[in-house]
């Protein structure tokens, strides 16, 4: 396989500066108000990919974004969201039911805070089950 790596995502905000501090405070992560490039609020998601949060006034397209996590992150994150007092479900879409979905053979759960695009955090990558080469590349 090719080493590719995705290195930042433009996120689309109502309030750039919250969504990147709670995603920050939930990942437990760094973040910069401004980022080094253009009008965005970096969140520092690991060595090699940043989120950046972008200010739009128009309304915001519902996209989702998932992170895979070790089991304890995964607890430390869920813990932050409950402390928080934050909604999240065991489903992509649906009512706020504050379970962990165990599909896969891991643990999951979705919110949806502050913009309503879908989050999720994941033990287990289902994308990946039967491994990397499952899948014939398009020529």
């Amino acid at each position: 396989m090719p080493t590719i790596q995705l290195d930042h995502l433009i996120v689309p905000s109502g309030d750039r500066v919250a969504a990147a501090r709670l995603l920050a405070h939930l990942l437990d992560v760094p973040w910069a108000e401004q980022g080094a490039v253009g009008p965005f609020s970096s969140v520092f998601v690991n060595d090699g990919l940043t989120l950046d949060f972008d200010q739009w006034t128009e309304p915001l397209p519902r996209l989702h974004y998932c992170f895979r996590v070790a089991p304890a992150e995964f607890d430390a994150v869920l813990a932050r969201m409950q402390a928080a007092g934050m909604a999240y479900r065991s489903l992509p879409h649906g009512p706020d039911d504050h379970q962990i979905n165990p599909a896969f053979g891991g643990r999951l759960i979705y919110w949806s805070e502050p913009d309503n695009h879908v989050w999720e955090l994941l033990t287990v990558s289902y994308e990946r089950q039967g491994g990397p080469d499952r899948r014939e590349p398009v020529r």
